[in-house]
């Protein structure tokens, strides 16, 4: 029995330091094409990957930037989630370097309360999401205004 992951195809773009970097968890191809399309429009490194298995090694294996995960991926909701679980025993400066986006049909676009609730960064509804773009734009913007200082000095304690 073929899942609708199955039948999309994995992109594994070639990482160079300083490239802004995002993995997308989805298992819709047309979905999974719509944000491949608005990351790549805004100069994002793409992967994707075919399993939970695949998806999960390359989350451990590599911090990417930007994480856009589907609510329902592998037929799980947002309490059985492995790829969100997994965000949320990253190590705190791991986290601190990455913006969760959490798509669904469940999800109101950017309300505050749901990202919360998630341990997300933003959220964004399945009828928003050609809005992906400015969304993660602004959330990425917001990220680095808040957590800025204090990465930088975690990087320059690690060097002293």
């Amino acid at each position: 029995m073929s899942t609708p992951l199955q039948t999309t195809t994995s992109r594994f773009d070639i990482f160079e330091p300083g490239d802004k970097t995002a993995l997308v968890c989805m298992d819709v191809p047309e979905m999974e094409r719509l944000v491949v399309e608005q990351l790549s429009s805004i100069e994002y490194k793409i992967h994707t990957g075919f399993s939970v298995e695949d998806l999960l090694f390359k989350m451990r294996a590599h911090t990417y930037d930007v994480l856009v995960i589907a609510e329902n991926f592998a037929a799980s909701n947002v309490f059985t989630n492995p790829l969100l679980a997994e965000t949320v025993v990253a190590p705190t400066i791991q986290r601190h370097q990455q913006t969760v986006v959490l798509v669904g049909a469940s999800m109101k676009t950017a309300s505050e309360d749901q990202a919360f609730q998630y341990s997300v960064d933003v959220v964004i509804g399945l009828a928003d999401i050609n809005n992906l773009r400015p969304v993660v734009r602004r959330t990425v913007q917001r990220q680095q205004e808040f957590y800025g200082r204090y990465l930088e000095a975690v990087a320059a304690s690690d060097h002293a």
